[in-house]
């Protein structure tokens, strides 16, 4: 295994720019660091400093070390900070990422069956884009990561992907907007304002599908990659927007708007990505479990 005292010298090393304000800094003999560096390159395979002058250069395999060794260190003081923080150790955390293209009022409806477990639930909650909330899944910075996809198959990542469910979806708009356009679904799209997810969403490709099996043309007014953003302008009035049919009492309470009528064949699919763990996150266990019960409702 990678000896992490000598990565920790290696780190300090490079941060420093010479082995001699390295040991000073870190309270050793300049030998005792130039040995275990010697180590460390041995190791690897690789010299991960050439020399300049008096000081010493990052080599390509250094610099390539150095990204990994930041990781690794400042996860070290991030583990140290949360546990002396920790004021309860009963307390059960969940660190879950949502992807922005997930309707946010469906990722709550998912998560309140963790909210609502007999335990002393923390929930800690990041949004972001697919690639970033699975590598910080990767490095542990998250439990699990609700997306519209499953985890990509290959390379070295080992993840679970568990799916929540296919949640039927439906056209919503403002009262004003299903007056001009409330008769004759789907005839009556013909023409009429459509906020849709851009092309990197799994749903759009749905959404166009239908569109095309219809017949029906619609003026896209609006593409957005965040589904919050796409809802506050569709209860702004801006134009029709997709959202699940199960959400149809949030919706309306939240944002004002109805559903126009349901696109048969299209659905939100929600994923639940996890690390490959023998000991899972009891909070994970309770997600997943609870998915058919939330699909159902879904009319799915």
């Amino acid at each position: 295994m990678l000896n992490y005292k000598h990565l920790h010298y290696f780190w300090v090393v490079a941060q420093e720019g010479s082995i001699t304000r390295a040991a000073e800094r870190l309270g050793v003999a300049v030998q005792t660091i130039s040995g275990q560096l010697s180590l460390l390159e041995r190791q690897i395979g690789k010299a991960l400093f050439n020399s300049q002058g008096r000081g010493l250069v990052l080599s390509e395999a250094g610099r390539l070390a150095l990204g990994y060794a930041d990781q690794i260190f400042q996860l070290g003081d991030a583990l140290v900070e949360a546990v002396q923080q920790s004021d309860n150790e009963t307390t059960l955390r969940l660190r879950a990422g949502i992807s922005d293209g997930i309707p946010k009022l469906l990722a709550y409806r998912l998560l309140s069956k963790v909210t609502a477990m007999p335990a002393d639930v923390r929930l800690i909650c990041d949004e972001g884009e697919f690639e970033t909330l699975l590598a910080d899944l990767a490095l542990h910075r998250l439990d699990v990561v609700l997306t519209d996809r499953p985890a990509p198959v290959g390379g070295n990542l080992k993840l679970f992907s568990t799916r929540l469910g296919d949640f039927a979806t439906a056209l919503y708009g403002t009262p004003e907007l299903l007056e001009r356009h409330g008769a004759d679904f789907p005839n009556n799209l013909e023409g009429a304002p459509l906020l849709l997810p851009t092309r990197h969403n799994a749903l759009r490709g749905r959404i166009d599908r239908w569109l095309e099996s219809t017949q029906t043309r619609p003026k896209i007014v609006g593409e957005f990659e965040d589904s919050a953003l796409l809802t506050t302008f569709g209860r702004g009035g801006l134009g029709l927007f997709p959202a699940p049919l199960a959400l149809a009492d949030q919706v309306a309470i939240q944002l004002n708007a109805q559903p126009l009528g349901g696109m048969a064949g299209v659905s939100e699919q929600i994923y639940a990505i996890s690390n490959e763990r023998r000991i899972r996150h009891p909070a994970i266990e309770v997600l997943c479990a609870a998915s058919p019960e939330l699909a159902g409702s879904a009319g799915v």
